[in-house]
């Protein structure tokens, strides 16, 4: 698997509107900070940009939250958002960085070529004082995206509990 950029709010400015850019707003909240993401996207959100719910996206089956859907379901779910794989595709979030992260893996983790984070998230955006926009977009063309599964970038409990034993890996959350 290939990295993750950071890109900054500059960055993403002076590309606003290139065709090979998708912007998306990957916000998720705890319940706890009593937010609803869909609703500030709505309110406010980064021209262009797309609402990307890991809520919505995820495998359906599994009475675990996020967790990541089939391939082929993934491809569907994103070709329905014009997102293909040859997309550059930037993720930020309304806290600053803490979904837009695991959105990103996401994508990597599905065969997106180049994905990056914004640094800051939507407050910086804003605080540099960026356009921003309201209401939600028109839904994209949709786009075909070959979803290739990378196996390695998954561990499973057994996988951690190994490295846990072993010392081989940190463990973060």
């Amino acid at each position: 698997m290939s990295r993750i950029d950071l890109v900054t709010p500059q960055w993403l400015f002076e590309r606003l509107g290139d065709p090979s850019i998708v912007i998306l707003d990957g916000s998720y909240y705890l319940p706890a900070a009593k937010r609803d993401a869909d609703a500030e996207y709505r309110e406010a959100h980064i021209p262009g940009a797309i609402r990307f719910d890991i809520d919505a996206v995820k495998d359906k089956a599994s009475p675990l939250p996020h967790m990541l859907p089939e391939a082929d379901e993934f491809a569907a779910a994103v070709g329905a958002m014009g997102i293909s794989d040859e997309h550059q595709v930037v993720v930020y979030d309304g806290a600053g960085i803490f979904a837009s992260p695991r959105v990103a893996w996401t994508f990597r983790t599905f065969g997106a070529r180049s994905v990056a984070v914004l640094d800051g998230g939507f407050p910086a955006w804003s605080e540099a004082g960026y356009p921003i926009e309201t209401g939600v977009p028109p839904v994209p063309e949709a786009a075909e995206f070959l979803a290739k599964f990378d196996e390695a970038a998954v561990a499973d409990l057994d996988d951690v509990r190994q490295a846990l034993a072993e010392g081989t890996a940190q463990v973060l959350d």
